[in-house]
């Protein structure tokens, strides 16, 4: 099975290891190539799918700064993708493409399997791009009090605002002068900037602002321990890294893939025993 990874900046992801090893574990050969267009020509989203389509490819995963558009390439668009309007999974179907937001479903899974039963409170989100947006809808699923959306682009926020919103999910938007105040009203604080990522190093928010009473989230995990994640540490808060949503995305993906139901069961199984691994070799946590 052909599968590949769209996006920039990627030539460190751990996507190949985690799909290669998906294949082993369910008897599923897979090959998974990167497609980096900081290190290649790649044109347009739509030019690059069209040509792994042609090669025989199962499918591919897309990231920054191309998961808005993959909806717009495909044929069918699965719920999840429709609502949030992003997404990172591409699916080939005689000819066709499905869409998916794996994003959502494994930010839903990750939060658990992280943070078991907590409430996320009231939160404070940061970047409402194609991950941002997966992920206050996955807020949305688990409960959350109300989601704050705060985007240097504030037609963003506001627009993801109205899209909850219409949802019937509690939301509401902030400029960036707010921020410090926002961080004092919520329980939890999750960056979806590409802020803290090995090619923009940094913290989204002021390390000082976070409490032990904080949970936080960081969809970078590149590096695993970005400045966010560490600063939360120092304080004493609860941390949910990008590694879970890597994972769990990640396995949500290979089932999308895979065409046969005792597979994916066989994916779905493996997910807590690679969770243990990943958190091991790239959060250095031994906890399993």
């Amino acid at each position: 099975m052909q599968l590949g990874l769209i996006g920039k900046a990627i030539m460190k992801s751990s996507a190949p290891d985690l799909h290669v090893r998906l294949g082993e574990l369910t008897g599923i050969p897979a090959t998974y190539d990167l497609f980096d267009a900081n290190e290649m020509p790649v044109d347009t989203l739509a030019s690059q799918v069209r040509r792994v389509m042609a090669q025989g490819y199962r499918g591919v995963n897309v990231t920054f700064p191309w998961k808005e558009d993959a909806v717009r390439l495909a044929d069918t668009v699965t719920e999840g993708a429709r609502m949030v309007g992003a997404a990172n999974t591409l699916v080939f179907e005689d000819g066709r493409i499905v869409a998916e937001n794996t994003d959502f479903t494994g930010f839903v899974s990750g939060f658990r399997a992280t943070l078991g039963e907590r409430a996320p409170g009231r939160v404070l989100l940061v970047g409402t791009g194609g991950v941002g947006k997966a992920v206050a809808f996955g807020l949305g699923r688990l409960g959350a009090e109300e989601i704050v959306l705060l985007d240097l682009d504030a037609a963003k926020a506001r627009g993801l605002c109205e899209e909850l919103e219409a949802e019937g999910l509690p939301a509401s938007w902030i400029r960036p002068e707010r921020l410090a105040a926002a961080v004092a009203r919520c329980d939890g604080l999750v960056n979806c900037t590409p802020i803290g990522h090995e090619k923009s190093p940094g913290c989204p928010m002021p390390g000082e602002l976070i409490e032990a009473r904080h949970w936080i989230f960081d969809a970078v995990y590149v590096p695993a321990v970005t400045e966010f994640i560490a600063a939360a540490r120092a304080a004493g808060a609860s941390v949910m890294s990008g590694v879970s949503l890597f994972v769990f995305q990640g396995v949500d993906a290979f089932k999308r893939f895979c065409e046969d139901a005792d597979r994916r069961a066989a994916a779905d199984e493996q997910a807590a025993a690679l969770f243990a691994h990943y958190k091991r070799e790239l959060l250095k946590e031994n906890d399993g």
